[in-house]
């Protein structure tokens, strides 16, 4: 039946995540930097900036954030024998101002030659120190890496839970550290297939809400919703373009499911593949100007590109017989994808595109849904391990790993935000 591998993918995605998450670093890099981060001193807050800036900083193939001592406390006299073995060291301070608000300050240190690499402060609302530990971080991150740092920015998932004794589907923001939960929609129906728009405003996704599947756009400010396409068959696979000005998509509306673009103001609608296979799972080049796809046109799943202005289609993809639900880094060199070469393994792999390497990255039999940090430089994914459910971290080598933390029920389809515009 042409529909099967259709089922393959979703029962791989529907099979992850059965229990709690855990958070655990489970791969890093010799050649990583040792950083120490001090608890700031001065006025406290719910958690200690220094200790947020840590975990973070650990959530980077470039740092090797060192653990303070159990019980440090950045009210007295620090002792700084911990930090012996650091390459970096962070100093910070807060202080409660006349109107209410914080002012953050901090340094970044070479500990050996005590060179100041950063002395910045900032001012922020009470409510805000969360905000300001991931901004600190990024600063941190550009600073010694020269590329622009991904602490501020987001994860968007579908979440499986039970309420009542009933099954019921969210649809979950979070931020990259995986903290700080918040629905951005309920629903007795399933949720599928999450996407984000380039400025990080508005989500896409296929509900059920209606008995059918059904393609909405939803504002995250006002949470306002809008149904882009109900027609009959599949609605699926939503994907924005570069410019937040279409969405390509799958549609069965003529009888096959086919790659379309439509229009988000005006509703035109384009047909780009005509081909008896099934095609699905779009995605966009960063010039707007080709998709990649799924296609089993070669007779079993594997990853194409088509040119929107000639419909010139060539496949990407050609080691294993399966390659599914890619995504494109950033910067179009390398494909991240779901990969089973016939050991019934489903593992994430990358192909660098300007040279066909192919490296599977991944040692799980089930993981899924690859998705590329704005910056390029790491992936999260869903995968399963011993029973649990975890979404992952990793950099493009797979040679840095970690877990993020619970999240009540089951979790899937994770997608990483680009950059708040």
């Amino acid at each position: 039946m042409q529909y099967k591998w259709i089922g393959v993918c979703l029962m791989v995605l529907a099979g992850l995540a059965k229990a709690q998450l855990t958070i655990e670093i489970t791969q890093t890099l010799d050649s990583a930097r040792p950083i120490a981060v001090l608890p700031f001193t001065g006025q406290q807050v719910d958690e200690n900036i220094g200790a947020i800036i840590r975990s973070n900083l650990s959530h980077s193939d470039y740092f090797k954030a060192l653990q303070p001592p159990e019980g440090t406390d950045a009210r007295v006299s620090q002792d700084e024998g911990w930090t012996t073995s650091a390459d970096l060291l962070v100093r910070g301070s807060a202080e409660k101002l006349a109107d209410g608000r914080l002012r953050f300050h901090y340094t970044l240190l070479e500990r050996g030659s005590g060179d100041v690499l950063l002395d910045d402060a900032l001012v922020a609302g009470t409510g805000r120190w969360r905000d300001v530990a991931h901004y600190i971080s990024d600063r941190i991150y550009e600073k010694m890496t020269g590329e622009r740092g991904f602490f501020t920015t987001h994860l968007l998932y579908v979440n499986e839970y039970t309420r009542n004794g009933r099954i019921r589907y969210r649809l979950g923001i979070s931020d990259m550290d995986g903290k700080r939960h918040v629905t951005a929609l309920d629903s007795a129906e399933p949720i599928l297939a999450p996407s984000w728009s380039p400025d990080s405003r508005r989500i896409s996704y296929v509900s059920f809400e209606s008995g059918k599947p059904a393609v909405y756009i939803q504002e995250l400010a006002t949470r306002k919703r809008t149904l882009l396409t109900d027609f009959a068959g599949l609605n699926s696979a939503p994907s924005w373009s570069p410019d937040g000005e279409r969405m390509a998509l799958t549609l069965s509306r003529d009888g096959n499911p086919e790659i379309y673009v439509i229009d988000i103001a005006t509703r035109e609608l384009t047909r780009v593949t005509n081909h008896p296979a099934i095609d699905t799972e779009p995605r966009w080049t960063a010039d707007g100007k080709a998709l990649i796809f799924t296609s089993d046109r070669g007779g079993g799943p594997q990853i194409y590109r088509v040119t929107l202005a000639t419909g010139e289609t060539r496949r990407l993809t050609f080691n294993g017989r399966f390659n599914a639900r890619a995504d494109l880094s950033p910067n179009g060199r390398y494909l991240a994808m779901v990969n089973e070469n016939g050991d019934g393994q489903y593992r994430i792999a990358i192909q660098d595109l300007t040279n066909g390497v192919v490296n599977r990255l991944t040692r799980s039999p089930l993981d899924a849904s690859p998705s590329f940090a704005p910056n390029g430089r790491m992936l999260v994914y869903a995968t399963s391990r011993k029973g649990s459910g975890v979404l992952a971290i990793m950099s493009l080598d797979g040679a840095f790993r970690l877990t993020l933390p619970p999240v009540e029920g089951q979790i899937r389809e994770p997608v990483w935000s680009p950059y708040l515009r």
